[in-house]
C-alpha cells in the first residue's frame, strides 16, 4: 500500500513538473491568450452595458409615439413621424441592430401595406426577424398579402403556406391555408388548392374558415373536372 502511494505521489510530481515546464516554455503565448480573453470579455461587457442597452432604451423611447399613431390607424404619421417625434422609418435608420429597430420593420411593413406601398412593405417585412412564432407567421402572411396585391399569386401562396407552417394553431394556420387555397385557385392549381382546403377541413374544425371550406373544395373540384 505504501509503495502504491509513493508511486502515485511520484506520478503527481512528474505531472506537475511537466506542467510547469510546459508553462515556462509557452509562458508568453499563454499570457497573451489569457489577456486577449480578458480584453474580449471586457469589450463585450462595455459594448452591452455602455452602448447596446442604452441604445435600445433610447430606440424604444423614440418609437413610443409611432406606436401610438399605429394603434390609432394613422399609418402615414406612424411611418414618417413629425417634427417632434420619430416614425418607424427613422427608428430603423438610426437604431439598426436594436430590438426596437427590428420591430419597427414589422410595423413599417404593416403601415406600408395599408398605404398601398407594396414593394416597401415587402422589403421591411422580409427584413423583420420574428422573435416568436406568432409574429413570424404574421409577417409571412402579410408578405403573402403584399404579393397578392401585386398579382404575384405564386409568391403569395408560398408565403401563406410558410405562415401556416411557422405557427400551426387555430388562429393563424387556417387563415393562411385558406388564403393559400384561394391563391392556388387564381393560379389554376386546383390540386394544391384542395390540399390547403382539405387540411383546414381535417385539422381546424374550430376555425371560422372550417364552415366555409366545403364549398371551396367543391369549387376547386368543379374547376378541375372542367379543365
Amino acid at each position: 500500500m505504501k509503495e502504491q502511494n509513493e508511486e502515485k505521489n511520484l506520478e503527481v510530481l512528474d505531472f506537475l513538473g511537466r506542467a510547469e515546464a510546459f508553462f515556462e516554455k509557452n509562458k508568453k503565448t499563454i499570457i497573451t491568450i489569457v489577456g486577449a480573453v480578458v480584453v474580449v470579455a471586457l469589450g463585450v461587457w462595455a459594448y452591452v452595458g455602455l452602448y447596446a442597452n442604452p441604445r435600445q432604451q433610447q430606440a424604444a423611447e423614440e418609437m413610443f409615439a409611432a406606436e401610438q399613431w399605429y394603434a390609432e390607424g394613422d399609418y402615414e404619421k406612424a411611418l414618417e413621424g413629425n417634427d417632434l417625434y420619430a416614425g418607424f422609418l427613422q427608428v430603423i435608420d438610426q437604431y439598426g441592430g436594436t430590438k426596437s429597430a427590428n420591430l419597427a420593420k414589422f410595423y413599417a411593413g404593416v403601415c406600408e401595406l395599408n398605404l398601398g406601398k407594396f414593394d416597401e412593405a415587402i422589403d421591411h417585412l422580409k427584413g423583420y426577424k420574428g422573435r416568436d412564432t406568432f409574429t413570424g407567421a404574421q409577417a409571412a402572411m402579410l408578405l403573402g398579402d403584399a404579393y397578392a396585391e401585386k398579382d404575384d399569386m405564386a409568391e403569395a401562396a408560398s408565403y401563406y403556406e410558410k405562415a401556416a407552417r411557422v405557427s400551426d394553431n387555430f388562429v393563424t394556420a387556417p387563415t393562411a391555408l385558406f388564403k393559400a387555397g384561394v391563391a392556388y385557385i387564381a393560379l389554376d392549381k386546383m390540386d394544391e388548392a384542395q390540399r390547403c382546403f382539405n387540411t383546414i377541413k381535417e385539422k381546424y374544425n374550430e376555425s371560422p374558415e372550417w364552415s366555409e371550406v366545403d364549398k371551396y373544395i367543391a369549387y376547386a373540384q368543379n374547376k378541375k373536372d372542367n379543365q
